[in-house]
């Protein structure tokens, strides 16, 4: 047997709800058709590359042959289909060159999790052709019947692009939930770090996510505008989260990353970056504007925020506060951290 069987792509970026054992990472695409953004260093120095849907259902079928046969192993070692340490090493000798597969200790995780959820890679899916990714996407879940919940990155650019016919046929195929990038609802600092979208794009594009049905989670940046741009980004970011009410809001405090443009800029003075007690203020002033039933999610080591008692301001658990009920919970916290 040889591990050529089992070729498939897996890229290198998810969220973290949807990393580590919990979902299968299946590449539509690869990287960014944007890749403009200041701040980020994802995708810049890789080209974006569309994949024909005959390459994406050729990958889900090579998952699914290799995680037939690590179950099939695993009943000829009379393990009753589970994962098991001694299942993997058997497949291992029957196919060494496993050992160097790039997704298969993602597929192993995935299963001994239960197979339950699947993102799709990476940063954009929703360019494809609608016909096109309903059909990778009726295939995967034929595939893996036990998928139970699907997500993706998106633009909301391009889901505004999209008819509404189109979104809700994409949402029946069984994508289940968009992780969108906000990072800010002030529209000059979208133009500064050039995001290629205002706050009314913004606003019209998580909005049509909602309207198609899916379950919607916006991510956005404290700290992202420096000391002169706080207030009006957490005042501009509060009015687009209450126009979309998403399911999900999700805090991605900044940080600088070496060899973004935006790094130039804080280099150059042109940018003064918040302190992180200014970055809870801008985060009070921001939740103190929130009219949402939301989830407010602090999800991600970077709300690093301690309490004087030195435990975490905000829990990192991936279901947050629910709004309007926690609400003065949260605000409570930041106090504390503030204190």
């Amino acid at each position: 047997m040889t591990a050529t069987i089992y070729s498939f792509e897996t890229g290198v970026y998810r969220p973290p709800s949807e990393g580590g054992s919990a979902s299968l990472l299946v590449r539509f695409s690869r990287n960014c058709p944007w890749n403009r953004c200041t701040f980020c260093a994802m995708y810049k120095t890789k080209k974006f590359e569309p994949r024909p849907l005959h390459e994406i259902k050729a990958d889900i079928n090579a998952m699914a042959a290799l995680a037939n046969d690590l179950k099939s192993e695993s009943f000829r070692l009379n393990h009753g289909g589970r994962i098991t340490r001694e299942a993997i090493l058997s497949l291992l000798e029957r196919a060494p060159g496993l050992e160097y597969h790039q997704g298969m200790d993602m597929l192993i995780q995935w299963l001994a999790a239960g197979g339950k959820t699947a993102f799709i890679q990476d940063g954009n899916s929703m360019i494809m052709k609608p016909q096109d990714l309903i059909e990778a996407l009726i295939h995967l879940k034929n595939t893996f019947p036990s998928i139970c919940r699907i997500t993706t990155y998106a633009r909301v650019r391009t889901i505004a692009q999209r008819s509404l016919e189109n979104l809700k046929a994409i949402r029946a195929a069984g994508l289940d939930r968009v992780h969108l990038g906000l990072e800010t609802g002030d529209s000059n600092l979208l133009k500064q770090i050039k995001k290629g979208v205002d706050a009314q794009d913004q606003i019209q594009g998580g909005q049509k996510a909602m309207a198609a049905g899916f379950q919607v989670s916006e991510y956005w940046m404290p700290g992202l505008g420096g000391k002169k741009m706080s207030n009006q980004h957490a005042d501009g970011t509060a009015r687009v989260l209450n126009a979309v009410n998403p399911h999900y809001i999700r805090s991605r405090p900044f940080r600088l990353i070496p060899g973004t443009p935006i790094q130039n800029q804080v280099q150059k003075g042109e940018i003064v970056l918040s302190t992180s007690r200014e970055m809870l203020l801008e985060l009070k002033r921001m939740i103190s504007a929130l009219e949402v039933t939301s989830k407010v999610c602090f999800d991600h080591m970077g709300n690093h925020w301690r309490t004087p008692k030195g435990d975490l301001v905000f829990t990192h658990d991936y279901e947050g506060y629910q709004f309007p009920d926690e609400k003065q919970t949260v605000l409570e916290r930041i106090d504390m951290g503030l204190s």
